[in-house]
């Protein structure tokens, strides 16, 4: 998906996944230092996503306590002093058949999610239904905030940042691949900025295919020979790895039809290593 460099690229993500055409929802986004407002979480939220942004300014985040009308709640503990500011829970229950309407206008793209934050705004403030998303996302970007800080159990924190690894991994396998590490797209028109992209795309995808591969391919035969593969270590490897990728430089290719699921053999490591200048990684190309 082509974007404007906007501020609110969170948006456009929210549009990318409204509009997938296959494979299991996800129920986490992590991003990295995407925008972020209240409405953002709020938007998140009631279509089922847990937004999860890495905070540049973590120690300047606000967290909120919501109370429903007319409940007495007890103390909040060791974090009473973070719970000073009170969401506004009646803007949310005047507006929910209207925000949920909103929902189901994303869902079924009558409405871009970017779209929106020209019509939950007005000469520079929230809308009262703006207003009501901001207070509906706050509760979930306090609901983020705790799990991130949380000094015991840090699942959540890890989850977020082995997420974060695998997009920075990605991106930065297609910054190599795409115009010799320079990463920059020369076309003039969006047409052929998206056809260039869209053959980066597929390189990618081939890639990560071929390495999955031989990565499955080293793993058989490591246990064939006896050597002991947990999977928590199995789980832990990525297609995403380059190193043996020949991106720069001369190029052979040899006429010849591989046999149906045949890989070149493996490089045995107690083989004496190549120069760098002649390192030439079986099966890269």
């Amino acid at each position: 998906m082509v974007v404007p460099g906007t501020p609110r690229d969170s948006l456009h993500i929210l549009d990318a996944l409204l509009n997938l055409d296959g494979g299991v929802k996800p129920e986490m986004v992590a991003t990295d230092n995407a925008s972020y407002s209240d409405m953002v979480f709020g938007l998140f939220k009631i279509l089922g996503y847990n937004f999860s942004p890495r905070f540049r300014d973590l120690d300047d985040q606000r967290f909120w306590r919501a109370t429903m009308p007319g409940v007495e709640t007890g103390t909040y503990g060791p974090v009473q002093e973070l719970a000073r500011n009170r969401v506004d829970l009646n803007k949310v229950i005047t507006h929910w058949p209207d925000m949920l309407k909103v929902a189901g206008s994303l869902v079924t793209n009558q409405v871009r999610a970017y779209d929106l934050l020209r019509m939950f705004g007005r000469d520079g403030r929230p809308t009262p239904l703006g207003a009501a998303f901001a207070e509906y996302g706050r509760i979930a970007k306090t609901e983020h905030l705790l799990r991130v800080v949380d000094p015991v159990d840090d699942t959540y924190r890890r989850q977020m940042n082995r997420q974060l690894t695998v997009q920075e991994s990605r991106h930065k396998l297609a910054r190599d691949v795409c115009h010799g590490k320079r990463g920059t797209i020369h076309q003039a028109y969006r047409d052929g900025m998206e056809d260039q992209l869209g053959a980066l795309g597929l390189v990618l995808n081939a890639i990560v295919l071929w390495t999955t591969k031989y990565i499955d391919a080293a793993v058989a035969q490591l246990r064939a020979e006896g050597h002991e593969i947990r999977d928590e270590d199995i789980a832990r490897l990525s297609p995403l790895k380059h190193r043996n990728l020949n991106l720069l430089g001369r190029y052979s290719f040899t006429a010849s039809v591989p046999a149906a699921g045949a890989l070149r053999p493996l490089r045995d490591p107690d083989a004496p290593e190549l120069d760098e200048d002649e390192d030439e990684p079986v099966g890269s190309e």
